[in-house]
C-alpha cells in the first residue's frame, strides 16, 4: 500500500517541462483539445491494464526518435478501431480506451514532455489503483538497441533514459514493466540530444519502421494475454 498512499500524495507534482534536456516552452497548439474537468476518460471506466508509450506533445516531434512510444500505442488504437481523446486534464495525457486480448486496457500518452512523464503514470495509478509491476507497461526509445530492435524487461533501472527515470523515480520502484524499442546511437555521448530529437532517416522509416512498430504492438498484445516472462521469451530473441 505504500506506493499507493505515494500516489495519492505526489500525482500533481511538476517540474519543468523538456523534450530531453534543455527546456521548452509548451504553446497552446502543443497538445491536443482539453477536457474541462479531467473528463477525458470516464469515472466508471475499469480498466484491467495500464500501457504508457512516452514522447513529447506537439508536432515538432512527433516523427522524431524519442516519440517512438507515441506511435506504438497509435497502433494499438488504429488496431482495435478507437480513437485517443481529447486532452484528460487529470492524467496530463491523452488516453485511448481498448480492448486487448479480451482484457480493457487504457492508452496513455503524456503530454508533459518526457522528463515528467511519471506525472501522468502517477495520476492513472492514483485514479485506477491497479499493481505496477503486473498491469502496468512503459514503451520507450532505447539507444543501445538497433533501430527496430525490441527487448522486454519485467524490472530495472532507467538506463539514463528520462522517461521511464522519472516514472521510477515518482514510484520509488524498479519492478515496472518496460518494452525497449532501438532507436540506434550516434557514437558520440555528446550528440546524444540531437539524435533522439531528430527524425529516422528515410531508408528506417520506410524499410524498419512500419515492420517493428507492427512487432512491438503485438508484443503489448501478448504481455496483455499472457504477462511479461511469456512475452520476453518469445520477443526477445528476434532480431
Amino acid at each position: 500500500m505504500s506506493i499507493l498512499r505515494r500516489l495519492l500524495d505526489r500525482v500533481l507534482g511538476r517540474r519543468s517541462e523538456n523534450p530531453a534536456e534543455p527546456t521548452h516552452a509548451r504553446s497552446a497548439g502543443d497538445s491536443a483539445e482539453r477536457v474541462p474537468g479531467g473528463l477525458g476518460v470516464p469515472e466508471a471506466f475499469e480498466p484491467t491494464r495500464l500501457i504508457v508509450g512516452l514522447g513529447n506533445p506537439g508536432i515538432e516531434y512527433a516523427s522524431t526518435r524519442h516519440n517512438i512510444g507515441f506511435r506504438v500505442l497509435d497502433e494499438l488504437a488504429e488496431r482495435g478501431g478507437v480513437s485517443w481523446s481529447a486532452h484528460d486534464e487529470g492524467l496530463d495525457a491523452r488516453v485511448a480506451k481498448v480492448q486487448l486480448a479480451g482484457e480493457c486496457c487504457l492508452l496513455i500518452q503524456p503530454q508533459t514532455f518526457m522528463n515528467r512523464s511519471g506525472a501522468s503514470v502517477m495520476a492513472a495509478l492514483a485514479r485506477w489503483p491497479l499493481p505496477p509491476e503486473t498491469a502496468l507497461l512503459v514503451v520507450f526509445d532505447d539507444l543501445d538497441l538497433p533501430p527496430g530492435r525490441i527487448r522486454l524487461r519485467p524490472k530495472g533501472g532507467g538506463g539514463g533514459h528520462n522517461g521511464i527515470g522519472d516514472i521510477l523515480a515518482q514510484l520509488n520502484a524498479k519492478a515496472v514493466p518496460r518494452l525497449r524499442f532501438g532507436v540506434g546511437h550516434p557514437g558520440d555521448s555528446g550528440s546524444v540530444i540531437d539524435w533522439v530529437l531528430a527524425p529516422f532517416p528515410e531508408e528506417e522509416e520506410v524499410h524498419v519502421l512500419p515492420a517493428a512498430i507492427r512487432r512491438a504492438a503485438d508484443a503489448v498484445e501478448m504481455f496483455v494475454a499472457k504477462g511479461i516472462e511469456s512475452t520476453m521469451g518469445k520477443f526477445n530473441g528476434i532480431s
